[in-house]
């Protein structure tokens, strides 16, 4: 099976420019994306996808081995792009997709020229004096109740993700995305992402990266973004006068107007 199936690629935007790739996160697919890509059609060719196991992705794709870290959705996105036979692309990645990035640029580097991390995570547990923002039992327990009520978990988690209370639309999108998301997948690729500990590849990422972080966000709090902004080799730090951890739909005017900064400074422009 081609990865454009697998994955349910769709391409649009300016032919033959500059490809931005955008990566969804956890539970969510590439209509996550709706508010921010179109902003970039006129300038550059966008590539969407959702991973396996999300959106219109081919389900039996999905394997428990080869999704067993992350490496195996980084493959993919790689995969993607040596099919498209992208140069010089930029990856916009959120959350989880924002370290799967980080494994793509590793191993990929003549496919991507830069690198955009929304809300990133390297890891989610604290290990002083790192601060992930939870404690083990924390993650345990989060993983216990996603493992014995799914739909749930789904309701009562997406608000605290997505913040902004004062727009409970915002938390009902996410929790549909959630519930149309395979219970099964759902709950491997949240342990799989709630466990990883990825600040050693930090250090491997050799072209220019931004880090979006918004001002109060539950899951991924200040200090991450910083320290991964600090780890980077060649990175700059944009906080975000927003809050919750999805500012693409809470706060897409900045989330764009972030990339379009970066996309311009000379050194991301460099081919």
């Amino acid at each position: 099976m081609d990865a454009r199936t697998r994955n349910r690629v769709t391409v649009s935007g300016r032919a033959g420019a500059r490809a931005l790739m955008f990566a969804h996160g956890f539970g969510c697919d590439q209509n996550m994306w709706r508010l921010v890509a179109p902003a970039f059609a006129d300038e550059h060719e966008l590539v969407l996808f959702d991973h396996v196991g999300a959106g219109g992705s081919d389900l039996s794709a999905w394997d428990r081995d080869r999704y067993a870290s992350l490496d195996g959705y980084a493959q993919d996105v790689v995969q993607i792009a040596e099919e498209l036979d992208l140069t010089d692309a930029v990856l916009v990645g959120h959350s989880v997709s924002a370290i799967i990035g980080v494994l793509v640029a590793a191993r990929a580097s003549e496919r991507f020229g830069g690198l955009v991390l929304v809300s990133p995570s390297p890891r989610y547990t604290d290990d002083p004096p790192y601060r992930g923002g939870f404690s083990e039992a924390d993650i345990e327990e989060l993983l216990e109740s996603l493992d014995s009520n799914y739909l749930g978990w789904s309701g009562a988690m997406a608000p605290v993700i997505m913040g902004n209370p004062e727009r409970p639309e915002l938390a009902d999108e996410l929790t549909n995305s959630f519930c149309r998301t395979d219970p099964e997948i759902a709950r491997h690729f949240a342990r799989v992402t709630f466990t990883s500990d990825n600040r050693a590849d930090l250090a491997r990422v050799t072209i220019p990266s931004l880090v979006l972080q918004c001002r109060h966000d539950a899951i991924a709090p200040v200090e991450v973004g910083s320290y991964v902004h600090d780890a980077l080799p060649d990175s700059r730090l944009v906080m975000l006068e927003a809050t919750g951890h999805c500012p693409q739909l809470s706060a897409p005017d900045q989330v764009v107007t972030a990339i379009r900064e970066f996309l311009a400074s000379p050194r991301s422009a460099e081919p």
